[in-house]
């Protein structure tokens, strides 16, 4: 651990600066390490960002994940649907029917209706295995078993590394490595023996494209990542790469895009509160902020994220305040992420607008050094996703 560090935009303030147990491997590749959620984590390697992000897009990505939190809940009855009903006191999704070998995306959701965190969810068989952001896992998991710790067993995986291999050329790499992997579909769960000991592969990721995050044993981390990156057709990819990648696909980052002040609803995220859990469902509400959460989904919420395609090609970056005309007036919303899109060739900005001001292709005006730049309202994603089905 090296110094201390505050995680920008993040669930929590941490003390001292963490490695994965990739650091040593990221030094000798050559990548410029910055402070990332109470992490020391490559920002970018020699290739630079944009050649990164486009090898990503072609080929195959390599990408150290092993920051965020791994946790297992296990049902102390032994029956899984108790941890998936006990879960579901805290999150607004259909945990009870995330079948076998099969993940679901999910929130921890507050009493106003805000978000507290995003994460995966997958049906391990006897256990929940769930996967939550670095900046967040502390308090995430003190959350679990606050409300799960009377009926489930929260253990964190910690010693457990996550890799993320992304792109195009993804099955073809990992399935020499590990066959099974052909088989799966988006959002498919398995554990496998290897010989990088026992993994769980989802098939799943934050860029848009088809790939795997690869949880494996710490002690094997290394070997399995040198193992990958061996392909001609695979290169390590950097945060600054992750970012354009996701926003390309439209994806939120926490501490940005969401935070404890915005609701799923809000954040255009309705569609991961699935019917059972809404006003007239078999299991409707029961989760923090159900009143405010449902209201806005039968109702609609007083603000909603957009996609914006700046004209130019300068960027309207985080924070940017945003206006209905090219002069005067208060600001009408705020750009929460920006970046400029290799693969689009072009600026990119996610932002929240009251609902009059969301339809596609509305002009708005971004206050830019003291001038007002023009950008348009676009359906999200700036570029659709190729996962396999």
């Amino acid at each position: 651990m090296i110094g201390a560090v505050r995680h920008r935009g993040g669930c929590s303030v941490t003390e001292e600066l963490k490695q994965t147990v990739l650091h040593d491997l990221h030094v000798d590749l050559g990548a410029r390490m910055v402070p990332f959620a109470g992490y020391s984590m490559p920002v970018q390697y020699p290739m630079g960002v944009m050649k990164e992000h486009l090898h990503c897009r072609a080929a195959a990505g390599l990408f150290d994940v092993s920051h965020m939190g791994q946790v297992a809940v296990y049902p102390k009855s032994g029956n899984l649907e108790d941890a998936a009903r006990a879960l579901e006191a805290i999150v607004p999704v259909n945990v009870i029917g995330v079948a076998e070998g099969r993940q679901r995306y999910g929130l921890f959701t507050n009493d106003a209706g805000g978000i507290l965190d995003d994460m995966m969810i997958a049906n391990r068989g006897d256990h929940l295995f769930v996967v939550v952001n670095a900046g967040c896992k502390v308090g995430d998991i003190a959350h679990m078993r606050a409300h799960l710790g009377d009926t489930c067993t929260i253990t964190e995986l910690s010693d457990r590394a996550l890799l993320a291999l992304q792109g195009p050329k993804a099955e073809t790499v990992v399935s020499a490595l590990v066959p099974d992997v052909a088989a799966m579909r988006f959002m498919d769960v398995i554990g496998v023996e290897s010989e990088y000991g026992p993994l769980i592969v989802s098939r799943s990721g934050y860029t848009g494209e088809d790939g795997f995050e690869i949880s494996v044993p710490n002690q094997h981390a290394e070997d399995l990542a040198r193992a990958l990156l061996a392909h001609d057709d695979v290169a390590p990819i950097g945060l600054g790469a992750r970012d354009s990648l996701r926003l390309e696909a439209g994806l939120c980052l926490y501490g940005h895009d969401i935070d404890a002040t915005t609701t799923p609803v809000e954040a255009a995220l309705g569609w991961a509160i699935q019917k059972v859990r809404r006003t007239g469902g078999e299991r409707a509400g029961g989760f923090p902020g159900a009143d405010v959460i449902l209201d806005q989904l039968d109702n609609g919420a007083p603000r909603t994220r957009i996609g914006l395609r700046p004209e130019g090609r300068a960027p309207m970056r985080e924070g940017t305040e945003l206006f209905a005309t090219d002069a005067g007036g208060d600001p009408i919303g705020r750009v929460t992420s920006g970046a400029f899109g290799p693969s689009i060739a072009a600026p990119m900005s996610m932002a929240y607008v009251p609902p009059d001001y969301a339809a596609p292709d509305t002009v708005l005006f971004a206050e830019l050094r003291g001038k007002r730049a023009p950008a348009r309202v676009v359906t999200l994603p700036f570029r659709p996703a190729t996962f396999k089905r």
